[in-house]
């Protein structure tokens, strides 16, 4: 078959939005004086990158409690809006 199977565009767009994210991170941090305390992350968003392992992996591992989780040392704050991908 041509087709790719369904599970590795899923793949394919949380590798994508974990890219951005990181690509985010790196721009804001290194270019601006502004320093970064928090991501907001839409519901939507959220969920399709706690489907990559790598983002995942460190999310649960940095608190137990999940209102206090951090990527890159940063607190996740997930908002009502579907896909939002904001730094504060």
């Amino acid at each position: 078959m041509l087709h790719t199977p369904l599970t590795e565009i899923i793949l394919m767009s949380q590798q994508t939005l974990l890219q951005e994210l990181n690509s985010r991170i790196d721009y804001y941090s290194t270019r601006t004086d502004y320093p970064l305390r928090r991501i907001l992350i839409g519901y939507r968003a959220y969920a399709k990158l706690m489907l990559c392992s790598a983002f995942s992996n460190e999310v649960i591992n940095s608190a137990i409690d999940p209102n206090k989780r951090k990527y890159k040392k940063l607190k996740i704050k997930v908002t009502k809006d579907d896909d939002q991908l904001d730094l504060e």
